[in-house]
């Protein structure tokens, strides 16, 4: 079974798309993959009961997309695999967790693994961001880097993923607004803000960089309440530019008062995830509990699979 990994962003989303570090870590849920015998290329995603054919009568509705990034991965492969890829995906789509580039990384490892292809991480997040520029416009790379590395890592555009090693777990609960978030209109929201307010934008940037700095300590030294303190500041930066909602800010404060050492919005903002940062199992209840007694769905697990 082809494996790729959902994904949250610890610190440093949207910056990272202007040339900044972010700090990530792969999820326990992802996506899964495996091949059978076709007549052509086809995606079937039995979560969402779909099948589509590459290159076939084009999808009039919101699978069209979708369609279009399976395409722009089998470019890579001639002649067009006979070959159904079938996948299982048990992340939420629209938000903030990697959900697209996990299922790509997982319909890319699953094609060579049947073609008898060997590709590293890296050569398979590169293949995976073919798709990724169909779904999100100008992604960062992150999100396709850690569903085919997995573990938790610094990135940045321009030397890509390197490996942090924890010095104790990072116990996650992360919670779904129940609003679908779209990367593609955030990033681009954010670019105008840049372009308008040079600034004032870059600036907001520079103390993003100093976080995941310093949250990079934090984390190889096991300083968890620190890390906690670290993402509230990043959730602050990120709001500043307009990408958290009502929603997220009350799960949010929802976390932190149920015991959690710190909360923020994950991934492209506008919807999607939260995450919390928890001492263990116990406050981790406590904080999902919460989140769902405002009618939020909520999942607990540890970052860095």
């Amino acid at each position: 079974m082809a494996v790729g990994f959902g994904k949250v962003i610890l610190l440093g989303e949207h910056a990272v798309v202007h040339g900044r570090p972010a700090l990530a870590a792969a999820l326990q849920r992802g996506a899964e993959a495996r091949t059978v015998a076709a007549e052509g290329p086809e995606l079937e995603v039995a979560t969402w009961e779909l099948l589509l054919r590459a290159h076939g009568e084009r999808d009039p509705g919101p699978h069209a997309m979708l369609q279009s990034a399976f395409e722009a991965l089998l470019e890579a492969y001639e002649p067009p695999p006979a070959l159904r890829v079938q996948v299982e995906l048990s992340l939420p789509g629209g938000a903030g967790l990697g959900g697209s580039a996990a299922l790509s990384v997982a319909v890319v490892r699953a094609l060579d693994a049947a073609l008898g292809l060997t590709r590293s991480d890296d050569e398979v997040a590169e293949m995976a961001q073919r798709a990724e520029r169909v779904f999100h416009g100008n992604p960062s790379g992150i999100d396709a880097a850690m569903a085919a590395h997995g573990g938790v890592c610094r990135f940045e555009r321009a030397t890509g993923v390197r490996t942090v090693r924890p010095a104790r777990p990072l116990p996650l609960v992360v919670g779904y607004s129940g609003e679908q978030g779209s990367t593609k209109q955030t990033v681009a929201s954010v670019a105008r803000q840049f372009e308008r307010e040079p600034e004032r934008v870059g600036e907001i940037f520079d103390a993003i960089t100093a976080v995941v700095q310093n949250g990079q300590r934090a984390i190889e030294e096991g300083e968890l309440d620190r890390l906690g303190q670290l993402m509230i500041l990043n959730q602050k930066l990120l709001s500043s530019l307009l990408l958290s909602t009502p929603r997220l800010e009350e799960m949010c404060q929802a976390a932190c008062e149920a015991g959690a050492y710190g909360a923020k919005l994950t991934g492209g903002g506008g919807g999607g995830c939260m995450i919390a940062l928890c001492e263990g199992p116990e406050v981790s209840a406590k904080v999902a509990a919460a989140i769902e007694a405002q009618g939020r769905e909520a999942f607990i697990t540890e970052a860095g699979a």
